[in-house]
């Protein structure tokens, strides 16, 4: 069985003054595929994901969506082909309810059936069904970072970015974040920074490094903990 290339990036570089944040980064993504991506701070992970979401166009190289160019497109065009982002710090509208939020999120051109439906299964993916009357700014933590993923998931992306969704979250809330995102790849391609490594360790996904703006390795992540230049690195001795 073959599985469809979704996203395909070829020798990403950027530079900010004299500092090259990404420098000849190529990857590729599958349908379905969730893939994580770590390094130590200041290492180009963020750089890499503004790229590929649209907020800054690279200096040289390529990426491809669905077999299309999408470098230089607007970033509202990005969202618009299929390639969604959810930020470190959850955004939500705290004066309004778990439903709302959702229902605001969703594309405006769905109808009002349609709508309901996708609010109906988001919530039972996420396991907010239990509130979805409450107040997005009373929610815990854990549950106002999975609502914003549940808002990004309303616009039906193909593709979507997390950039470290268990930021700020127990041992229980990121077990659970886990068993969460390894039931929504079943459906989408799924691409997450993250720093906590218990977590990465429990997506047991195809993992890059970076390092300085490059990839220094990939692999399953039961590899890439044995690798002694990631080690290295993480122990900042490189």
């Amino acid at each position: 069985m073959t599985t469809e290339t979704l996203l395909r990036a070829r020798d990403l570089a950027i530079r900010f003054g004299g500092v090259a944040a990404v420098q000849g980064v190529s990857l590729s993504l599958s349908d379905g595929e969730l893939r994580c991506i770590i390094g130590p701070n200041g290492a180009g992970k963020s750089t890499l994901f503004n790229l590929l979401a649209g907020s800054l166009k690279p200096d040289h190289g390529t990426i491809e969506f669905g077999g299309r160019s999408i470098v230089g497109l607007a970033v509202h065009e990005f969202a618009r082909v299929g390639i969604a982002r959810k930020f470190q710090v959850p955004s939500l509208f705290t004066s309004l309810t778990v439903r709302e939020n959702l229902s605001v999120a969703s594309r405006v051109r769905e109808g009002a059936m349609n709508r309901e439906a996708r609010i109906e299964r988001t919530l039972v993916d996420l396991e907010l069904e239990d509130c979805v009357n409450v107040l997005a700014g009373e929610l815990p933590h854990g549950q106002k970072q999975w609502l914003e993923i549940g808002m990004a998931l309303m616009s039906r992306p193909r593709l979507l970015l997390l950039d470290e969704p268990t930021a700020g979250m127990g041992p229980e809330e990121t077990q659970k974040t886990a068993r969460l995102l390894l039931g929504l790849a079943s459906s989408l391609t799924i691409v997450v920074i993250e720093h906590d490594m218990y977590f990465v360790r429990a997506l047991a996904s195809p993992t890059l490094v970076l390092h300085q703006g490059q990839i220094i390795a990939e692999g399953n992540f039961a590899d890439i903990e044995r690798n002694d230049l990631v080690r290295d690195v993480y122990l900042g001795r490189q």
